[in-house]
């Protein structure tokens, strides 16, 4: 065992041992966190696994919703490829346990393990994969040592490292470094994202190029039928302005308000739908509206059909809505980029035909932002006044902004293939001679 990973091993392990008492105690009183806490702690029920069948298995961990739809698409062409492999999901968050339980009934879905040894080390044994595929940014030390350790190949898919946080990982890349060499293959999304992992210490030779898996699963979301259901539900009039403001973060809401203050001086039908990355921070953001004297309503109401949309404002207060809510922008906004928090995906909106507002702090999407500025349907804004100027030009100009957007869904459309080209990068994982013509 390395000295690094042994380190990281004991500070980890420490401060379960110390925190679990209480945490424990927490869960059992108020109920938060239950979910699935036995199977972080690597203890899988036999049905969860135990379903699948005899032989090979490819296990897919990705973090959250977006992970989980990337690794839906990979899954169906994993299905072509290698029809006869078991394939097993896992994500750390409950929402994406719920998509990937939505997305892959005939297989099995898990809560992702701790990383911690104890943790890996039982759920890998009882899962027995052949590969072990993480996404995007999902890098665990533990989980990767000991898939080394029991022969098990392993991958970082649709991978990604953003200019900013490669800074922070360089502070470590003597640990890093030792965690990479765990890694068999890395197939990334850019160029970028390449040239980052490798100077973090990636071996070059293991790392490859194929694209954003996020393009595949955009375009068979889109569904007429899906975006005029979002307008009933909205009560919207035929021509009526909608400004959607996805995955906002602290800071940002203050200037989208600014920004929609002044759009409604000009066009005073135009609501605003505001949909906070956090949903523990709708408390706040009701204050901010009340203290600025906007009514509002919440969107698990309009859904439910319990009341019909009166109010100039909507606060999403349900998961998994945005992509549809896109639909019927007229302008839409990607949060965590007015602030310093590396940007949200603006091809969600751009697949619907959007132009897409964003602010400068766009390193996480970086590609994304380079596609959409390419066809002019990608605005970046700094300041609400440059917003709302943009804004106001975009609605005053509706056939600019329609062939705009068109061109940028074509873009996204056309730049298909990477889920299929990360899932034989993986089937040439797998042992045996029949999968490297894969």
């Amino acid at each position: 065992m390395k000295l690094s990973y042994a380190a990281y091993v004991t500070l980890s392990s420490s401060l379960f041992l110390s925190l679990f008492p209480p945490f424990f105690t927490y869960t059992r009183l108020t109920g938060r966190y239950r979910k699935g806490l036995k199977e972080r702690l690597g203890f899988f029920p036999a049905h969860s696994v135990g379903a699948l069948r005899a032989g090979q298995r490819i296990w897919i961990h990705g973090a959250s919703l977006g992970e989980i739809r990337v690794a839906a698409a990979i899954k169906e062409h994993l299905k072509e490829l290698v029809p006869e492999c078991g394939i097993i999901l896992s994500a750390t968050t409950d929402h994406g346990c719920e998509l990937a339980r939505e997305i892959h009934k005939e297989g099995s879905v898990v809560y992702a393990p701790l990383d911690l040894v104890f943790s890996v080390r039982k759920a890998l044994s009882v899962a027995k994969p052949s590969v072990m595929v993480f996404l995007e940014t999902e890098i665990w030390p533990a989980w990767l040592f000991e898939a080394r350790r029991m022969g098990i190949r392993t991958t970082l898919v649709n991978g990604r490292i953003s200019g900013r946080s490669v800074h922070k990982y360089k502070r470590f890349r003597f640990f890093f470094r030792n965690v990479l060499e765990s890694v068999d293959q890395f197939s990334m999304i850019s160029q970028d994202d390449a040239e980052r992992i490798i100077a973090l210490g990636a071996d070059p030779k293991r790392v490859t190029v194929n694209g954003n898996g996020k393009y595949e699963f955009l375009g068979t979301g889109v569904d007429p039928y899906l975006q005029e259901k979002t307008r009933e539900m909205l009560n919207l009039a035929p021509s009526q302005n909608v400004f959607v403001a996805g995955s906002t973060r602290t800071g940002e809401e203050p200037i989208i308000l600014a920004v929609y203050e002044k759009v409604v001086q000009r066009h005073p039908d135009t609501i605003l739908v505001i949909a906070p990355r956090h949903l523990t921070r709708i408390p706040e953001i009701k204050l901010l509206l009340r203290s600025r004297g906007f009514e509002y309503q919440l969107w698990s109401q309009l859904r439910s059909g319990s009341i019909q949309r009166s109010a100039r404002v909507v606060i999403v207060d349900t998961y998994g809505e945005l992509f549809n809510l896109y639909s019927v922008g007229t302008i839409n906004f990607c949060g965590a980029s007015l602030v310093p928090l590396g940007g949200q995906n603006p091809l969600e909106a751009a697949v619907w035909g959007k132009v897409v507002f964003y602010g400068p702090s766009m390193e996480d999407f970086h590609d994304a932002k380079t596609l959409l500025e390419k066809q002019g349907a990608g605005i970046e804004v700094s300041s609400s006044e440059s917003f709302a100027e943009k804004a106001l030009r975009l609605l005053e100009n509706p056939e600019s902004a329609r062939a705009r957007g068109l061109r940028a869904r074509e873009a996204v459309l056309s730049a298909q293939g990477a889920a299929r080209r990360h899932a034989q990068v993986i089937a040439r994982l797998l042992p045996g001679p029949d999968h490297l013509m894969r």
